[in-house]
């Protein structure tokens, strides 16, 4: 977002750029007082610039500006948005007075819900911020947060309900999960791993909108060992104690995409990122899950699974906030892996924060020659020194791309996948109904025969016929691909 002097007010967006004009009587003063007036009037506050500002800020012009309007309400937030990032006191020298104000407002952004503000009796302000400040998310009040929020899954399930049957919708979310898990894989580049899918599949299965809220160490360290189980290296679980980073490994060299908070900042981030669920609660479904979701794959407080966590937490998210209803699973990596221009999609929004990020810590960061060992059991010869550039972006991201994102996979899930593979199960039921009109036999060889008329298009393989020596009898094999066919080819 920017903004600037211009004949007429108005407000752009070209290229996710949204540029605010003012006119010239609304030019602030050349003025701390004057351009933090501005900013908290017309402006979303953007945590990390003020957190940059106020550790290099001389307190002495904030405090006079307090002392000479001690009512006014932006010299208040001020100065409570200064404690707030820095964790300092400021002198305030006059009685704060002035009727009570809120910190945010929640027309612009995502704010704490009604009832869930503290009073701030300092600077007599109600306290809306939605996160800590160790992590405080921002998702902003745009046209885009606006659509994202009126994408209303519970409808768009009651829809595919209507046109397959509530029990086909519920006999297929097991399928669902299995779907849900090998894409989860394919994602971190594992699809060959049945095992760790399966695994990953009853974890789904069983921890999805089950218990505490996965965000303490005590919590993820059971469910880190659950995804995991004992073929890793990992020698302990939960909240890492080591340094890591996000990249891959081209000509023997370490390219870097992402730089996560250091393990001491770990926990603190955590909490805030549960404030935040517990202070918006009541507010979008959908919000509510991607900024669970993205804020912990940016937190990344875990040496190994965290992407897997971070798409489980979407569900998990979804399913305390009644927007899904047990055993439902949306398979949302099943459409982030679906096809190349999916995938760049889903690197591109977590290159919102992470790539800006990336250009700042360019010359922090290397690779010693020896390894260092850490109490979790890590070696890792990673040097990084740019926690003071990286710290405000870690803390205050703003998550609104992510949000619109999220939406939009969500929606197209449910209205094209889900909808696409509940017609294939509908279509498959009906092909098994019709097969044993002709012939009678289990469901386990009716299958086989299904896929092999797919894959030897219709002809009967010598391993099929070798194996029910009753598909050589004249005219029923050809009975049977007219019934797969045809059931394939229905409205279903």
């Amino acid at each position: 977002m920017q903004s600037r002097i211009g004949g007429r007010r108005k407000t752009e967006l070209v290229d996710d750029v949204i540029t605010e004009t003012f006119v010239e009587a609304m030019r602030p003063t050349a003025s701390l007082r004057g351009h933090l007036t501005f900013h908290l009037k017309h402006e979303v506050p953007h945590l990390e610039m003020l957190s940059r500002l106020f550790e290099q800020l001389d307190t002495a012009e904030l405090e006079a500006w307090i002392q000479h309007e001690p009512s006014g309400q932006y010299a208040r937030r001020a100065g409570f948005l200064y404690e707030w990032l820095t964790g300092r006191e400021l002198k305030a020298g006059a009685t704060i007075g002035g009727a009570y104000v809120s910190v945010l407002d929640d027309q612009k952004v995502v704010a704490a819900s009604a009832g869930r503000s503290l009073a701030n009796r300092r600077w007599r302000l109600r306290d809306n911020l939605p996160g800590s400040p160790a992590f405080c998310p921002i998702v902003r009040k745009t046209r885009a947060w606006a659509d994202a929020v009126a994408v209303d899954l519970p409808h768009l399930l009651r829809e595919l309900e209507v046109e397959f049957g509530e029990e086909a919708l519920m006999r297929s979310a097991v399928w669902m999960t299995l779907r849900e898990s090998k894409a989860s894989f394919a994602i971190e580049g594992e699809v060959d791993r049945v095992d760790r899918i399966q695994r990953f599949a009853d974890v789904l299965a069983r921890h999805t909108g089950v218990g505490e809220l996965p965000l303490s160490d005590p919590a993820l360290a059971q469910l880190q060992a659950k995804i995991l189980g004992r073929g890793t290296t990992l020698q302990q679980f939960g909240v890492r104690q080591s340094p890591v980073f996000v990249g891959e490994v081209i000509r023997f060299e370490e390219v870097v995409h992402y730089v996560a908070p250091p393990a001491d900042e770990l926990n603190r981030m955590l909490n805030g990122l549960a404030v935040f669920w517990e202070r918006t609660q009541g507010q979008s479904a959908v919000m509510r899950s991607a900024v669970l979701g993205f804020g912990f794959v940016y937190i990344h407080p875990l040496a190994d699974g965290n992407g897997r966590v971070h798409r489980l937490l979407i569900n998990d998210a979804l399913r305390r906030d009644g927007a899904i209803k047990e055993p439902m699973i949306l398979p949302v990596s099943a459409l982030i892996t679906r096809d190349a221009g999916e995938q760049r999609g889903y690197a591109r929004i977590l290159d919102r924060v992470s790539r800006p990020l990336m250009n700042a810590l360019a010359g922090t960061y290397q690779f010693a020659t020896a390894p260092t060992s850490y109490p979790d059991g890590i070696r890792s010869n990673l040097e990084f020194d740019g926690d003071y550039i990286a710290k405000p972006v870690w803390r205050y991201p703003d998550l609104t791309e992510h949000v619109a994102y999220l939406a939009n996979v969500l929606r197209r899930t449910i209205t094209e996948h889900m909808r696409e593979e509940s017609r294939h199960l509908q279509q498959h039921a009906q092909a098994r109904a019709a097969i044993k009109e002709i012939i009678e036999m289990p469901n386990m060889q009716i299958d086989r025969m299904i896929r092999s008329v797919e894959v030897n298009r219709g002809k009967l393989s010598n391993a099929l016929a070798k194996e029910i020596p009753a598909l050589t009898k004249p005219g029923l094999w050809e009975a049977i691909v007219n019934a797969i066919t045809a059931a394939f080819q229905s409205k279903y």
